[in-house]
């Protein structure tokens, strides 16, 4: 069977099965996951023989771990499930990695062992993706520049391997962050949903005629953004 389509499928029952994987094991498939991952975008797909050897080990790991879910004659039932590349992916055919089962990929597996969230599978993965393809920072920058990446009132994301990133709009001048962003990031409460708070500031917003609050910063506009944000949270 594909591994792709074994690591996807693991991705998709991890409520069922992480409990079942021993330490050991849960730690060579993730190192395994990282070989996987393009060290670009942390996607998997278009990871080359490397990968693809990678991704054949670790789905061999995972049958030797919960053989009840992942032996021959299990994967062999995998087939149905597994669809097209989705269509982020580069890979052209159903035996890349770009293949998904019940529309989680195999860097949602890897997503879910190493990055410290659960931003995978079809509703959510496509916001992860576009929300880490936007210009970030890492902590190391912010602090070389006399910032404080670990203040409350900014966003991080967790990219691959579980690297800090901070979106690059909440910083009007090398990592000076702006005001209206900490008052915002605090009524959004960025410090426990960092990816609802990021994709409110980087989406259209009807309140802002369309426009994305990210795109209104510096343009005067501040106590707008600010009043969106407490009218639409005071109405959840």
């Amino acid at each position: 069977m594909n591994p792709y389509a074994v690591l996807a499928a693991a991705a998709s029952r991890w409520d069922r099965v992480a409990g079942r994987i021993g330490p050991e094991a849960r730690d060579r498939l993730a190192e395994l996951l990282a070989a996987v991952r393009r060290p670009d975008t942390g996607q998997s797909a278009g990871s080359g023989p490397a990968g693809d050897a990678a991704a054949r080990a670790a789905a061999e790991l995972l049958a030797q771990e919960i053989p009840a879910e992942f032996g021959t004659e299990q994967t062999a039932r995998l087939a149905p499930d597994a669809t097209l590349p989705r269509p982020d992916a580069t890979t052209p055919d159903l035996t890349g990695p770009g293949l998904t089962v019940h529309g989680y990929a195999a860097d949602d597996l890897a997503v879910l062992l190493s990055d410290g969230h659960r931003m995978v599978g079809p509703v959510l993965g496509p916001v992860r993706r576009r929300l880490l393809a936007e210009p970030a920072l890492d902590a190391e920058a912010v602090l070389q520049g006399g910032g404080s990446p670990f203040a409350p009132e900014l966003i991080r994301l967790r990219g691959a391997g579980g690297q800090l990133r901070l979106p690059r709009f909440q910083f009007s001048e090398d990592t000076l962050p702006w005001l209206v962003v900490l008052e915002v990031n605090a009524v959004l409460a960025a410090d426990r949903d960092p990816w609802g708070a990021a994709d409110w500031w980087l989406s259209a917003n009807t309140w802002l005629g369309g426009t994305s609050p990210a795109a209104l910063l510096g343009s005067g506009r501040d106590r707008q953004v600010a009043d969106t944000a407490r009218f639409l949270m005071e109405g959840e």
